[in-house]
């Protein structure tokens, strides 16, 4: 009797502890998506090979592929095995306002984590590490950042890449004539074309660029680098409870290993549109990323 007893009380402590969760009613990104039906991802178009459009103008890579991952999660966590996924596409310039209006509800690319955009948006744990430099073509007299002063130089609107050239140029007086291009394709076309003579991006985008180009063997990245930047995901800010599923998915991912074979996937081996193969090894930095997750916005955490 006594033990039936027992077994009762636990029981009842028990109800009493899950009926509050049960309950619990959904709130902000979370609600939004069970009241529509639907997760909104946004995507770049030529962030290869984070985000970007194919051949066959799908939308495809190592961003989305982790991304599709957090779809999965947040499926599970609201119990609809039937939600639907919608990409909808974005700009450097239109990734934080459609992030903060609601229209996407995570923004799935080549998005640097900075303490100033913390103010802005939150982020997912780090899926990657770059450096910011800039690519010439193959015979430039400009090998370091500091052969840019008075030189034509693109990169693209909106990214942490303009803002550090708008500082060479105020701060150390650089003199460069900078041109901020639409999206990343636009602006290693103006060296392409001979328009400018640098393009300052992140690393591994100009990887990609380079190794889409028509002629890859024509370019070079420069030999110093400016900063150490983390990528990832952007989320809307102080929404606890979507961030908990986003990092829960990321967490997954690490700790199984599956991220490194996504990475094999999109960094060393060919990809599309064209079949190229980037062969950019997985860095110690990002390897300690993958071990020890992190949603640092300061660069000193991962040096």
């Amino acid at each position: 009797m006594m033990r039936k007893t027992h077994i009762l009380l636990l029981l009842a402590a028990t109800t009493c502890f899950a009926v509050p969760a049960m309950a619990q009613e959904l709130t902000g990104t979370l609600k939004k998506i069970k009241d529509t039906g639907t997760i909104t991802i946004g995507h770049r178009d030529s962030s290869i090979p984070f985000s970007y459009y194919d051949d066959k103008q799908n939308v495809v890579g190592y961003a989305i592929d982790l991304c599709m991952k957090v779809a999965d999660e947040v499926k599970a966590e609201l119990k609809m095995p039937d939600l639907k996924v919608k990409l909808n596409p974005v700009t450097s310039s239109t990734r934080i306002p459609l992030i903060a209006n609601g229209t996407i509800d995570i923004e799935c690319g080549s998005t640097t984590n900075n303490l100033e955009r913390q103010q802005q948006a939150w982020f997912s744990p780090t899926y990657f590490v770059i450096t910011t430099k800039f690519v010439t073509k193959k015979g430039s007299a400009i090998k370091s950042f500091k052969d840019l002063k008075g030189k034509t130089v693109s990169t693209t609107a909106g990214t942490t890449s303009a803002k550090l050239l708008a500082e060479m140029n105020s701060k150390d007086d650089y003199k460069m004539n900078v041109i901020s291009a639409k999206d990343h394709a636009e602006g290693f076309l103006l060296v392409e074309s001979g328009r400018a003579e640098a393009f300052a991006m992140d690393d591994i985008l100009i990887y990609g660029l380079i190794a889409n180009s028509k002629t890859p063997d024509n370019y070079v990245l420069s030999n110093d680098w400016l900063t150490i930047e983390p990528y990832g995901a952007m989320l809307r800010k102080d929404d606890k409870p979507f961030k908990d599923v986003v990092d829960r998915a990321f967490n997954k991912i690490f700790a199984s290993g599956e991220v490194e074979t996504l990475y094999k996937k999109w960094f060393l081996s060919p990809i599309p549109p064209r079949g190229v193969n980037l062969n950019v090894p997985l860095s110690p930095l990002l390897k300690k990323v993958f071990e020890h997750p992190t949603d640092s916005g300061d660069p000193k955490a991962y040096e």
